[in-house]
């Protein structure tokens, strides 16, 4: 009778992260990079946050250290929820490491937020940062955080200004040079609200 409900129980658990990662496979084709043209670019993809205050989040980094919005107050701060199956996040990153670089002396901190399954190992998204060339800040997420930003797709991220406030935030990203234009013109926006 125990290693029947044994049984029962790891069944369950073997079902719910199939489940899983069936969704996570099916919402991939879903983050599709879009012509330059095909928006507004200051009209933001994810309105429910902007003009907000961004949810706050203490997270574990990939060294080992927690890491929370509220110890950036006062800071320009870009976040960016990515996963390692995301090809989309794969172009978008080296440009964000590009602008942590060029933009820090000017306060901006930039923070990767890892959507990927807990399955997955630690190992292969620290592979995954180390071949793109990261720098800044990879944070490992969880259910309730996803849920305060309401993530659907990836990459989304969240621009938030000096106190704390989402001023813009956007879903995908587009493509060419078009889209890396697109997201410095954004940090350049949130650096100039943030001076204010």
């Amino acid at each position: 009778m125990v290693v029947g409900v044994t049984l029962l129980i790891w069944a369950g658990v073997h079902n719910a992260r199939e489940r899983r990662l069936a969704m996570q496979q099916a919402m991939a084709p879903r983050v599709v990079l879009t012509p330059a043209d095909a928006g507004k670019p200051d009209e933001p993809m994810t309105p429910k946050l902007q003009g907000k205050t961004a949810p706050e989040f203490t997270l574990v980094g990939l060294d080992g250290k927690k890491v929370s919005l509220k110890d950036y107050k006062g800071h320009p701060v870009f976040v960016n929820f990515w996963a390692t199956w995301c090809e989309p996040c794969k172009v978008e990153m080296p440009w964000l490491e590009e602008f942590s670089e060029k933009y820090k002396e000017q306060g901006l901190v930039v923070l990767g937020i890892s959507t990927d399954d807990p399955d997955v190992p630690k190992s292969a998204i620290e592979r995954a940062v180390k071949k793109l060339g990261v720098t800044y800040p990879i944070l490992l997420s969880n259910d309730k955080l996803n849920e305060a930003y309401d993530i659907e797709v990836q990459p989304e991220s969240f621009y938030v200004d000096r106190k704390g406030t989402v001023v813009i935030a956007t879903e995908g990203i587009y493509d060419g040079q078009g889209g890396k234009d697109l997201i410095e013109a954004n940090i350049r926006k949130l650096l100039a609200e943030s001076a204010q």
